[in-house]
């Protein structure tokens, strides 16, 4: 076995959210099943990327890896906007309990989370869902999308996974 022939075992195929970066290495978090790889070199990626490929351990210790096989590469963003929530947001927030949550296919691609909470901590609710950057951007990498808006008013929060 050579190191640029892995064999199938040692090879993890995945989509990837790189949660570090510098010019020396990465690390990057399997969407799917939470494991963590950090990469012994930086292949020229950053922090928020979503990679979908293949990694592998670096001989001869293998604690690190290599990222060996490069499918698509792309950013992902979070947003807080400015726009209300839609008005289909809304009826489905005024039909649900405080604390409740209805996810929904969206127009298109990506998906719709409407939660309904209190009208009097809807600001720090807001900020609670945007202190999880990493819990929005790996479900953004799973929902395939590369764009999270989060829209507002008293009482409702539209979390958008958009493309």
């Amino acid at each position: 076995m050579t190191d640029a022939d892995p064999t199938s075992e040692e090879r993890i195929e995945g989509t990837f959210l790189v949660t570090a970066a510098d010019d020396a290495s990465a690390v990057l978090k399997n969407v799917e099943s939470g494991q963590v790889h950090t990469l012994s070199s930086n292949p020229g990626v950053e922090r928020n990327d979503v990679v979908e490929g293949a990694v592998s351990p670096d001989p001869p210790m293998n604690v690190s890896y290599r990222l060996i096989e490069t499918v698509s590469r792309r950013s992902l963003s979070v947003e807080r906007s400015e726009e209300p929530p839609t008005a289909n947001s809304e009826e489905i927030a005024a039909s649900q309990e405080v604390g409740e949550l209805t996810r929904k296919p969206r127009a298109g691609d990506g998906e719709i989370h409407v939660i309904t909470v209190p009208e009097d901590d809807t600001e720090a609710a807001v900020d609670d869902v945007l202190d999880d950057e990493e819990g929005l951007l790996s479900r953004a990498a799973r929902l395939d999308v590369n764009r999270v808006e989060i829209r507002s008013s008293p009482g409702v929060l539209a979390v958008r996974y958009m493309p």
